[in-house]
């Protein structure tokens, strides 16, 4: 009732109602955009391609574009294009002092490098829809007309739909709620869901592959795993402050206690986006003519392709890293000290000044990596159900792997991907974040939010 009543007071503020009905637009538009064809292809081949592998990578990759990938509509590309160009921008602000100048000059200097990301994602979706043309040509009948004509249209057309996908995404995240590259994202899961369920029904009570105990350990695996993500999500560590009385004219200010809130997950599913778009941009080159002919290139992309061992070691160190940079990016530890210290603050039994900076420095980084940690596990769950992890590739003790350790670990557990961790944890990760921002404009203008915790603050209008 209480959610329904924060809704219903979400709707009552004229600028909070066109924000969320501008973002609701939007996104319909993403969803009327997805369903334009690329020329040329034989769609009704590609849709029997992905029921034939329904269960597999290919149905995981489809997962994130919300069909689009199995119909290879002029979305099909998606926002990873984006997401990767952000990525290589955000690493180089690190190392070119141009990049790192313009990252301080405020909204100007961000303005310059978000043109530069736009620059570079037409460049990388160009390349990756020449990779899918040339692909789709080489590989089964799926073209109707082959030849320069075709690959020219498909990339024109998948890199015009990643361009309107990425304004898009800025208009969301400008005009209206939320992050918009990220509730595009949320969106593409979210309309698989009704499927999902089909499937689970069809399993369950037509075909009978499930009988009730596996449907039900299924369940509260889902339950069990969508509460782990809302409970880390929502922890933080505290730390105490204690701030020192001071006299300011004739006035008493200070000598009051508050705490220092440090999230477990500071980064939400960005460190997850991130390293799947960076494992994700190598396997465009295994379809390149000169690359899948050198053999030492060859065997080093097919060592990174999912459910190996060398791809979840990278996986897990990719998450970890890009955690660690994101808040290294969002807090800054000497910064934080410097601010407490000039307006009378301190942490009890710490020194202010560096030794201050330290101990948050040392909280933040056991923090970090269990955050890190946390989102590797849950995002190697999809990989262990679907295809394993395949030990038996490992150099000199891979033929006593596959020997002797159980085949589930090596073949996987063969269940379809919409059970995994990382579409739950974008699905529930986005929506938290969504949720959150408008409980904050809510209770900024006195409404109750949508939460117990959040209705401390009761405005006149809300109770009525």
């Amino acid at each position: 009732m209480k959610f329904f009543e924060a809704l219903a007071n979400a709707f009552k503020i004229p600028d909070l109602r066109n924000r969320i009905l501008f973002t609701l637009g939007m996104l319909a538009i993403y969803r009327l955009g997805g369903h334009i064809p690329t020329p040329g292809i034989d769609a009704e081949r590609l849709e029997q391609f992905f029921q034939q592998n329904q269960g597999t990578l290919f149905g995981f990759i489809d997962l994130f574009s919300g069909g689009m990938f199995r119909r290879l509509t002029v979305f099909a590309l998606g926002i990873m294009p984006y997401i990767t160009s952000s990525i290589l921008l955000q690493l180089m602000t690190i190392v070119v002092p141009t990049l790192e100048k313009l990252s301080k000059e405020g909204e100007l200097g961000r303005r310059k490098i978000t043109q530069w990301t736009r620059y570079l994602t037409v460049g990388l979706a160009l390349v990756q829809s020449f990779t899918l043309a040339t692909a789709l040509q080489s590989q089964g009948d799926f073209v109707v007309n082959p030849g320069f004509g075709f690959v020219l249209m498909t990339m024109i057309s998948l890199t015009t739909g990643t361009a309107f996908i990425m304004w898009l995404g800025e208009q969301i995240t400008e005009r209206g709620i939320g992050n918009g590259m990220s509730l595009i994202i949320f969106t593409g899961i979210v309309v698989g869901l009704p499927q999902a369920i089909g499937n689970i029904y069809q399993k369950a009570f037509e075909t009978r592959e499930w009988n009730i105990v596996q449907l039900l350990v299924i369940i509260a695996i889902m339950v069990a795993v969508v509460g782990l993500i809302v409970l880390v999500e929502r922890g933080e560590r505290r730390i105490p402050v204690q701030y020192a009385r001071r006299v300011v004219g004739r006035r008493m200010m200070g000598g009051q206690s508050t705490h220092l809130p440090l999230k477990v997950n500071a980064g939400g599913v960005i460190p997850v986006i991130f390293a799947s778009s960076l494992l994700t941009f190598p396997q465009t080159l295994t379809q390149v003519a000169w690359v899948r002919d050198n053999a030492y290139l060859s065997a080093m992309l097919r060592s990174i392709q999912h459910s190996e061992p060398l791809y979840i070691i990278l996986f897990i160190a990719l998450i970890v890293f890009f955690c660690f940079f994101y808040v290294s990016i969002i807090f800054n530890p000497n910064e934080a000290a410097d601010n407490m210290r000039k307006y009378g603050g301190f942490i009890p039994g710490i020194r202010p000044g560096k030794n201050t900076a330290d101990y948050m420095n040392g909280i933040l980084t056991k923090i970090t990596v269990v955050g890190g940690l946390y989102l590797s596990i849950l995002c190697l769950l999809p990989e262990i159900m679907i295809s394993g992890i395949k030990l038996q590739h490992l150099p000199l003790i891979g033929n006593w792997v596959d020997a002797y350790f159980p085949r589930f670990i090596l073949d996987g557990l063969n269940v379809n991907f919409y059970f995994g961790g990382t579409s739950l944890l974008i699905v529930v990760g986005v929506a938290m974040d969504t949720v959150n921002q408008i409980e904050a404009q809510l209770i900024m203008r006195h409404y109750e939010g949508f939460t117990p915790r959040a209705g401390r603050i009761r405005g006149r209008r809300s109770s009525a």
